[in-house]
């Protein structure tokens, strides 16, 4: 049998490969953007990727198995529901990769496939209670309960981003969902926009207000703009309102926070530790861990190659 399997993280934008070894050591990984030509295209590209890095052998002479996780759904049946990739609605993916690359495949969610990333290698070792809240262009949570992974009677557990944590009105909450839409990177950019156009001082004034990004807001942070302090430390609030929820909710050893958003958690950590105490059950709270991920990325991919893995031991 092959000594590695292939490993991809697809996304919305960037699809990301990898050879992944038995230990979880990533020997070669490469990111790309999707290949977003046609409905076909994304699974195009992830064969023609396995191909590649196949060194010259067939993937069923190189790879033992492959393991893909996808921004969206994964119904029983094996389909597809990926709303960011266009006519992903119930797309064959596992059956069609299987028949193109002639190994066993497996198609995993992306938070799903995160949170085994992370229990595998990352922050949750060993842990069979444990949480990854990713927070970037949108909010996901994977939750691992008794050592399970929680999915939910359509597959839907861990859309954290329709968590509500405030009273106010939320204009784009019906779409987003509520938390979505006031703690995600383009969140904090609009809002950082939103109280320039009101008057308020600061060193973004500077800027195109229109061109505003959250890295921005951050950097001004960083600087103690004091406009945007005050919206991290709102942000930060925010999240451990929803926090409070999940540990309340599963009571996990440790919470991971991963996700572009996770660079800036030193903007947000504190006040986020602060209102989880606040909100959450206190037995749970003053035992569970928060914690930013240092896998980033690499945790989607690792968890593909763990379910790869894994799924040669069914067989």
């Amino acid at each position: 049998m092959p000594l590695h399997v292939f490993a991809v993280d697809l996304g919305g934008t960037k699809c990301s490969a990898a050879i992944v070894d038995r230990a979880g050591h990533v020997l070669r990984c490469r990111t790309v953007p999707v290949n977003l030509a046609s409905t076909s295209g994304p699974i195009l590209q992830i064969s023609q990727l396995a191909k590649e890095f196949a060194g010259g052998k067939s993937p069923s002479k190189a790879f033992a198995a492959a393991g893909i996780a996808v921004p969206g759904l994964v119904r029983p049946n094996g389909t597809v529901w990926a709303p960011n990739l266009p006519g992903w609605i119930r797309i064959p993916m596992a059956h069609r990769l299987k028949r193109q690359l002639g190994i066993p495949v497996v198609v995993e969610s992306d938070r799903v496939a995160a949170i085994l990333g992370e229990s595998w290698r990352g922050a949750a070792p060993g842990k069979s209670d444990a949480i990854l809240l990713t927070i970037g262009t949108g909010i996901g949570a994977g939750i691992l309960s008794g050592g399970h992974v929680v999915r939910g009677a359509h597959e839907l557990s861990g859309c954290a981003g329709w968590v509500t944590i405030t009273r106010e009105h939320v204009p784009d909450a019906a779409k987003l969902g509520e938390l979505e839409s006031l703690v995600t990177g383009p969140a904090i950019a609009r809002i950082a926009r939103e109280r320039l156009l009101k008057g308020e001082r600061s060193i973004l004034s500077r800027s195109q207000h229109a061109q505003i990004t959250a890295r921005d807001v951050a950097d001004a942070a960083r600087q103690h703009d004091r406009l945007a302090l005050d919206i991290f430390d709102r942000c930060g609030r925010l999240l451990g309102f929803a926090v409070a929820n999940l540990v309340s909710l599963f009571d996990p050893e440790v919470v991971i926070l991963s996700g572009g958003m996770a660079a800036a958690s030193d903007l947000y950590l504190s006040s986020l530790q602060t209102a989880m105490f606040e909100r959450a059950q206190p037995l749970a709270a003053r035992q569970v861990r928060i914690v930013v991920s240092k896998l980033g990325a690499k945790a989607n991919l690792l968890g593909c190659a763990r379910l790869a893995w894994a799924s040669l031991a069914k067989a």
